[in-house]
């Protein structure tokens, strides 16, 4: 049958038939993709023995995909944010918790675009493309144990932050404080990690997200000046400066999928090359049990649709980033919804996936060596950071009321 000029037309590349979990990242294809086989090389012994990848962060360095969100104006490599977020979830297939760090280091280069004046755009994010740095956070907002006063130079800052991913050899910190009783009245501030007073704890040791760095730092009359406040604009400013949260959601819907993606296809190899058949199969090879042909099926299925959710959240994303200072209210509140679905679908799935893989694998491959339950509990930590219930409900709230998300918390 021969199509007419008005017909739709599509094409399928025979590489996802050969591999349906490749995906293309442009001209980083081959840097991401390097990058993940070398993180997954030694993913599952480094989650059995927790602290610090030094060795992989190098390799994140290396990589110059740290530069991924900066702009070219100040020699970065400006990529779309949908390629970013595709890279984050490529490279938590491999290695959850490096691609944890990998996605918050854009998180806080994203906080210097939307919260940063021109001049500190390019003093921190050029900085940043030259010496390769790797940014940590302090800027948990539901703990409040930071406490900040006015100096004639700036601020003064005590306290401790807990849940402070990648601060342990980082080179930067972006700070949040609140100065009032207002929690809204909050400042980000970026300072060097080896200012004096500041401590990096080494006390994370979670079940999951073991290699995340994301313990506590405490501060000690550390002082900040005028020019490391992050403003104007500022945190509170504008539709436009509160798209900060959301990069921070879709960080972590990525690393559900990606996790669920990586388990999905790590137990599929091992099913070919050393599951045995059960014998009330019937077959010769256990990729040949209808049953277990059945099990995958649906998990990839629910997958695809879980994937599809969220690449049509970060597209949205992308719109409303471009939109610039003209972004409304109203369609940072639309976008929200957008992300808050895609988050929920991938942790419900992912969930899922990441418990199930075990009927492909069987009991043989509970040995601690393989590390299959690591990407469970990755999941299952992660998909906690803010119940996913609130996520419905909120969701529910704008179908029914009308009630939009709060854009100073986590909606």
């Amino acid at each position: 049958m021969v199509s007419s000029p008005s017909s739709p037309s599509f094409s399928l590349s025979t590489a996802s038939f050969a591999d349906p979990f490749a995906e293309e990242f442009g001209e980083f294809t081959s840097a991401v993709n390097t990058l993940a086989d070398a993180l997954a090389a030694t993913a599952a012994q480094r989650d059995r023995a927790g602290g610090t990848a030094l060795a992989e962060r190098r390799l994140l360095r290396e990589s110059g995909l740290l530069a991924l969100a900066i702009p070219r104006a100040f020699g970065g490599l400006e990529a779309g944010w949908p390629l970013i977020f595709r890279a984050i979830r490529r490279l938590a297939q491999a290695d959850s918790s490096l691609a944890h760090l990998f996605g918050f280091q854009h998180l806080q280069v994203a906080s210097v675009l939307l919260f940063g004046s021109a001049a500190q755009q390019a003093r921190y994010l050029g900085s940043a493309v030259e010496h390769r740095w790797f940014w940590g956070n302090a800027v948990n907002a539901r703990d409040t144990r930071l406490a900040a006063v006015r100096t004639a130079d700036g601020l003064e800052i005590d306290g401790t932050k807990a849940f402070c991913s990648g601060a342990t050899d980082s080179d930067v910190l972006n700070i949040s404080v609140v100065l009032g009783r207002d929690p809204t009245d909050r400042v980000f501030a970026v300072v060097p990690t080896s200012r004096a007073g500041i401590r990096v704890h080494d006390d994370w040791d979670n079940m999951g997200q073991r290699q995340t760095d994301s313990g506590s730092v405490s501060f000690e009359r550390v002082r900040i000046a005028h020019d490391e406040v992050l403003g104007p604009p500022g945190v509170a400013s504008s539709p436009r400066a509160t798209l900060r949260n959301l990069i921070g959601q879709v960080v972590l819907t990525e690393i559900y999928l990606g996790n669920a993606l990586g388990a999905l296809r790590a137990a599929i190899d091992y099913l070919r090359t050393q599951t045995q058949p059960w014998p009330m199969a019937g077959v010769e090879r256990s990729q040949d049990d209808r049953l277990l042909q059945l099990r995958a099926g649906e998990m990839w299925s629910a997958l695809q649709a879980a994937t599809a959710l969220s690449n049509h959240a970060n597209a949205r994303f992308q719109q409303a980033w471009d939109r610039g200072a003209a972004l409304t209210a109203e369609e940072r509140a639309a976008l929200a919804i957008d992300v808050a679905s895609a988050r929920t679908q991938a942790a419900r799935t992912a969930l899922h996936v990441t418990s199930q893989i075990f009927e492909l694998v069987g009991a043989r491959a509970t040995a601690s060596r393989h590390g299959f339950d690591r990407y469970w509990r990755n999941v299952r930590v992660h998909t906690l950071h803010d119940p996913l219930d609130y996520r419905h409900q909120g969701i529910g709230a704008w179908l029914l009321a009308g009630d939009v998300p709060n854009p100073h918390g986590y909606g």
